[in-house]
């Protein structure tokens, strides 16, 4: 665990819901990591004993604050409440989900990558499984109607033969070194505090989903861009926390679709093709509902 006496490097913010034991692990991977790093743990109102957990693990130490608020605030609201109050001058921020666990140096080769590319707002690491596989969404390109069809109807596994056909993942296309990337994922964004500061954090509009890569469009449209680093990885045990509420985070994930959608993209096609859109996206949701409620 980190001295509490040395000025953290980084400020790491955790917004746990009911995410158990997984969030001890998350918390205790960061202080693994060598460098000086305080966290906050903000807790929306969970109904489980991960708080208790991570207590028990980590004991009494400076370096861990933990809020608790009353009501679910949903996930930018939360991390949007916690940053500005945040003591100290640690030149970088490191948003994590609790069921994420940063890999031993996995931070440093992050803050290594923005300390090279000053052009550089934000570093994601790849995302993989146990066994050390890459995963879904460790890099991936902005949403478009086209893109969203592929990879909705399956098409973009022609990509690897056709890019004409490539989807929105692109975790097939994996660099072996630091790249510039459209979007990474939002599991684990270690960003310039000072400027996510600037940009307004994230938009609250979003309940849940896609407002990570609202926040990575804005970093693109300001001239600035993100990278990947695969050299840092990070094991992310996919929507552990959304298991209790399946239907709720389902639908919130498509309304997160169409706000992206209207927010950036809607005034570049006529009415029809917008209302085709918007119908794709519903029609996605009916479909992959039952798919998403029974898969929990």
């Amino acid at each position: 665990m980190p001295d509490a006496g040395n000025t953290p490097v980084i400020e790491a913010v955790i917004i746990n819901y009911n995410a158990g034991e997984a969030l001890a692990r998350c918390v205790a991977a960061v202080f693994a990591q060598p460098l000086a790093t305080r966290v906050t743990v903000v807790d929306n109102a969970s109904a489980d004993d991960s708080l208790e957990s991570l207590r028990r693990s980590t004991g009494d130490t400076q370096d861990l604050q933990i809020q608790s608020n009353e009501a679910n605030l949903g996930f930018a609201r939360a991390v949007n409440a916690a940053v500005p109050g945040l003591e100290g001058a640690a030149p970088y921020l490191l948003i994590l989900n609790p069921d994420c666990e940063l890999l031993p140096g996995s931070l440093v080769e992050l803050v290594n990558a923005l300390d090279r590319d000053p052009g550089a707002a934000l570093a994601g690491p790849a995302v993989v499984d146990r066994k050390g596989r890459p995963m879904k969404a460790t890099l991936r390109s902005f949403p478009t109607p086209l893109k969203s069809f592929l990879t909705f109807s399956g098409l973009w596994r022609l990509g690897r033969w056709i890019p004409a056909l490539q989807g929105v993942d692109l975790s097939g296309q994996m660099p072996s070194d630091t790249a510039k990337a459209e979007a990474v994922t939002g599991a684990c964004m270690l960003l310039r505090r000072a400027l996510f500061l600037e940009m307004g954090g994230l938009d609250e509009s979003y309940g849940m989903h896609c407002e990570d890569l609202d926040l990575m469009y804005r970093i693109n449209q300001g001239g600035m861009h993100c990278l990947l680093v695969p050299s840092a990885r990070v094991f992310h045990d996919q929507g552990l926390s959304s298991k209790s509420r399946p239907g709720w985070v389902h639908w919130q994930k498509h309304l997160g679709m169409q706000r992206f959608f209207l927010k950036f993209q809607a005034d570049q096609y006529s009415l029809p093709v917008r209302w085709l859109v918007l119908s794709g996206i519903w029609a996605r949701f009916l479909v992959t509902w039952p798919l998403a409620w029974f898969g929990r």
